[in-house]
């Protein structure tokens, strides 16, 4: 019996690294995406419901992050992130209250985006005595399903070697269940500020001008521009 459970993890676990693309990887990213996966302390895969959004709508949100984040704020989701995109094309997140990262985008496809994400949430930020630090592989996939927008995304994620000490280890499974909920909440969400801004972009108009990113103004004037009357 043992023999037969330690023969299923292992067919799952290579089910699971089938869905990251290495193949499709640049040599260095996939150098770096190999061993996460290898050493994912949590795996983790999530779908959306449909959603009324275009795929082009969503593409150009994508593409955009600093715009994209702006209208994440305006609708109010939590937490606030803030985003910048860094000369080597990183885009670095901050949410000003402890949790921030950078996300590289390494594979881009219709349909299809692979990220590696380093994150870290500071001491009491998941109300754990410790700072928290993960590295991710994060495979997105999106498309027009019959009844709309539909995603699905994949993660891996391994810990920091700080928390693999004694200390973490009753922790572990709450930090688990925290960036579980968490991803979920992110990838739903996604889709629906998509939904909003493809009924009625008119409505971020305003308070984007407020907010006075004028990276993020040029954007979305370029991405819906006003319709002639």
């Amino acid at each position: 019996m043992r023999g037969l459970m330690i023969l299923a993890l292992t067919m799952l676990a290579a089910a699971a690294r089938a869905q990251v693309p290495f193949d499709q990887l640049e040599p260095a990213s996939r150098a770096e995406a190999q061993a996460i996966v290898r050493r994912a302390d949590f795996v983790f895969q999530t779908r959306t419901e449909p959603k009324r959004v275009r795929l082009a709508t969503m593409d150009q949100l994508f593409d955009h992050p600093r715009l994209a984040s702006a209208m994440w704020r305006h609708c109010q989701f939590v937490p606030g992130f803030f985003v910048f995109q860094d000369p080597d094309g990183t885009w670095s997140m901050n949410d000003t209250k402890g949790l921030h990262g950078t996300m590289h985008l390494v594979l881009k496809k219709p349909g299809l985006r692979v990220y590696i994400v380093e994150g870290r949430a500071e001491r009491g930020r998941l109300k754990t005595p410790f700072a928290v630090g993960v590295k991710m592989v994060s495979v997105y996939r999106y498309w027009e399903g019959p009844k709309g927008f539909e995603t699905s995304l994949n993660t891996w994620t391994a810990l920091d070697s700080a928390l693999l000490g004694l200390v973490s280890k009753p922790f572990r499974p709450y930090i688990r269940h925290r960036q579980d909920e968490f991803i979920a909440y992110i990838n739903g969400n996604i889709a629906l500020f998509g939904e909003f801004a493809d009924l009625d972009p008119r409505e971020f108009e305003g308070p984007l001008k407020r907010e006075g990113d004028p990276i993020a103004i040029r954007d979305f004037e370029r991405i819906f521009p006003r319709k002639a009357h």
